[in-house]
């Protein structure tokens, strides 16, 4: 009696299993489908919609303090001139932000950023990055290639258009559904702090400072080309030096490319790409009266 139940059992599962298999596929699409719609966002400028699965609230905590971890474990730069250069650089292109948003009907926007922008010392270091929240770090390292204002206007309205895009949710959407199963955040977190602390450095660039970054992918690239332009000629810096900057970053000798350069590619094509962006900047730049 007892085989019986057994195997009464084990064909029971087996059947079991067979019907399983076609309900998990379907709720995983149904679910796939109601992710989808549920988080989109639009993207300012080029107006795609992006996958957005973490909550920003979430997202901007973690961005805070993994911030003021790396800022801590760095050495920030004591040159004043250089420091002062990069904050007055970024808070004009954050203003900036903060308009094109307040014209766009998204106003209500403005208060998730809270800008902040330091410069990191490091000659050898040729990078930038920015976090959800308007959390922004320089490298002295990109100077160089800056030469000025204007080139760092064309770096730090990169980023900040990194920022604005919300392109840091859609990486991090793909890398918990890659690395993590699809884990909300806030459970990685619980369950695998240290790891999902590193993913996101490494989504965001700040992984960069030991030496580890994931490049952003062609069309998020393109699209903060395309509203860094507009963003630095709305703060009063010529967008076509843009090609001036990629041009010397492009110049650049050595067995390994600048950092910025290796998880930012430029191929021939990008500075095309970039000179068809212009006729859509130029209209907002205003050049500064002396």
């Amino acid at each position: 009696m007892l085989f019986r139940v057994e195997r009464g059992y084990e064909m029971k599962t087996v059947s079991n299993r067979k019907n399983i298999i076609p309900r998990i596929f379907c709720s995983t699409i149904v679910m796939s489908i109601v992710l989808f719609f549920i988080g989109c966002a639009e993207v300012p400028v080029t107006h795609r919609k992006g996958l957005h699965l973490v909550p920003k609230s979430e997202l901007l905590s973690l961005s805070l303090r993994q911030y003021d971890q790396t800022l801590k474990k760095s050495k920030l730069s004591t040159d004043q001139g250089k420091v002062q250069m990069v904050r007055r650089v970024g808070e004009r292109i954050a203003r900036s932000a903060e308009a094109f948003l307040q014209e766009s009907g998204k106003k209500q926007q403005i208060k998730d950023y809270k800008w902040e922008f330091n410069l990191i010392e490091d000659d050898k270091l040729v990078n930038a990055w920015a976090m959800p929240g308007g959390k922004v770090a320089v490298y002295t390292g990109i100077l160089p290639y800056t030469k000025d204002e204007t080139g760092l206007a064309v770096v730090m309205g990169h980023e900040v258009a990194h920022a604005l895009a919300d392109h840091g949710n859609e990486r991090m959407s793909q890398a918990l559904l890659a690395n993590m199963g699809g884990m909300a955040l806030s459970v990685a977190l619980a369950n695998k702090p240290q790891q999902t602390r590193e993913l996101f450095l490494t989504v965001f660039g700040a992984g960069a400072s030991v030496g580890l970054m994931l490049p952003y992918s062609r069309l998020h690239e393109s699209e903060a080309d395309r509203i860094g332009m507009v963003l630095m000629a709305r703060a009063g810096y010529d967008p076509r030096e843009t090609i001036t900057f990629w041009e010397r970053m492009n110049k650049k000798e050595g067995p390994r490319p600048p950092e910025f350069l290796s998880t930012h590619p430029a191929p021939a094509s990008r500075q095309a790409n970039l000179k068809t962006y212009i006729p859509e900047a130029l209209p907002y730049y205003k050049k500064p009266s002396k």
